[in-house]
């Protein structure tokens, strides 16, 4: 007799946002910005999830094609804002395709740009460059670090009450906490209502130090479960502020080559390494130069041009470089070592492109019954070239 098949279960929309939306923050999203769902049920299962670059109409014919109930985008359908979506308009013609085939659209967009594994870090890898960060960091939430001090048979009841009220998260770990045995000390005054020892007399008791990080924003709440944990009436503690710290994400990615090449090999890896587009890739700059440090910036990115001059990049990859900007760059600015940085202009779509698998790949993972795909269509609106 065949062994029965356990049925994963198939998802609803909103979980596949609700996950969507913890790996891209729509609050990390710029504020002209239009990220998250377009259209779409959330109640309705997702059996089927299409991923591409633009929302344009091949793109919503494949998803629509392919039975998907949700095609995620990186860029917005309905980026500036508008009173309607009539069926006669470019843009509500295929609004009211996807409602009418039931198919959701999401959008991951600028706060896709900045996510540890965004569009940036994708690019980043696609070039397989090493010891990759941040090319402009976000900054990480301020931490504080408090330590209190506890008798060891209250310690644990201290930490739970701590843990609950916001204390000890560390990345993907919670209930962190450094805990150190000594000797405490103190002695009651007149007027004190000690729960151990007695008044005028010096108490030495065995204690325990634990030391645990919270979210500077959570500070309150956790100086006062501690107070309502603590057995004593006084309680011995340091704050302190962490310094300010950089984040995982931010705009852009900076990172080494395993070996240098010339900017003219540098600039034939990159286009043997990005999917192909009429447009190519171009390099301002003197072709022989060498390229070690490289920074990216997935779509448009010449606005971080001079940081990435002042990162110690040798060359510099995005989108959308205007000539002037560009001409000024190679010609008028030099870098640490007194030589321009090159700059390379790939096509918009192609630097972006990368992220898809990454996205895909969260997905599949998160949501193993679920059949995810990446389009593979060029929508680079760029169709000729001619050298």
């Amino acid at each position: 007799m065949p062994q029965a098949v356990a049925l994963l279960p198939v998802p609803d929309l909103a979980d596949v946002l609700q996950a969507l939306d913890g790996w891209y923050p729509p609050s990390t999203a710029e504020s002209w910005d239009a990220v998250g769902l377009t259209c779409g049920d959330p109640a309705d299962p997702v059996e089927r999830i299409l991923l591409a670059v633009d929302c344009v109409p091949a793109t919503v014919a494949e998803a629509v094609d392919s039975g998907a109930q949700l095609l995620l985008t990186h860029h917005p359908l309905l980026l500036s804002g508008v009173h309607g979506v009539p069926a006669g308009d470019p843009k509500g013609g295929l609004v009211h395709r996807m409602i009418r085939a039931g198919v959701a659209h999401f959008v991951a967009h600028t706060n896709a740009d900045v996510a540890e594994d965004g569009v940036s870090q994708a690019l980043a890898r696609c070039l397989q460059l090493d010891a990759i960060g941040p090319l402009a960091p976000d900054p990480a939430p301020p931490l504080d670090h408090l330590t209190v001090y506890v008798p060891p048979e209250d310690g644990d009841r201290l930490i739970a009450a701590l843990v609950e009220a916001g204390a000890g998260a560390v990345g993907n770990y919670d209930q962190c906490t450094f805990t150190v045995t000594g000797q405490g000390t103190f002695r009651p005054l007149p007027g004190a209502d000690p729960a151990d020892g007695e008044v005028g007399v010096l108490t030495r008791k065995p204690e325990q130090a634990v030391s645990m990080v919270l979210p500077r924003r959570r500070r309150a709440a956790v100086l006062a479960a501690m107070r309502q944990a603590h057995p004593y009436e006084e309680v011995a503690f340091t704050l302190t502020e962490q310094p300010r710290l950089d984040a995982g994400t931010g705009t852009g990615r900076i990172g080494g080559l395993a070996e240098p090449m010339t900017l003219r090999d540098f600039t034939g890896y990159v286009a043997a390494r990005l999917p192909g587009t009429a447009w190519g890739v171009r390099a301002a700059g003197r072709p022989e130069q060498l390229v070690r440090t490289v920074a990216v910036c997935g779509g448009s990115g010449a606005s971080y041009t001079e940081l990435a001059r002042a990162r110690g990049a040798d060359a510099y990859l995005t989108s959308d470089l205007k000539h002037h900007s560009t001409i000024e760059a190679v010609t008028e600015r030099a870098g640490a070592d007194g030589a321009p940085m090159a700059l390379v202009d790939a096509a918009h779509w192609a630097t972006e492109w990368p992220w898809l698998p990454v996205a895909a790949d969260l997905l599949r993972r998160r949501f193993s019954g679920v059949e995810v795909s990446v389009s593979t269509l060029v929508t680079d609106p760029w169709t000729v070239h001619a050298g």
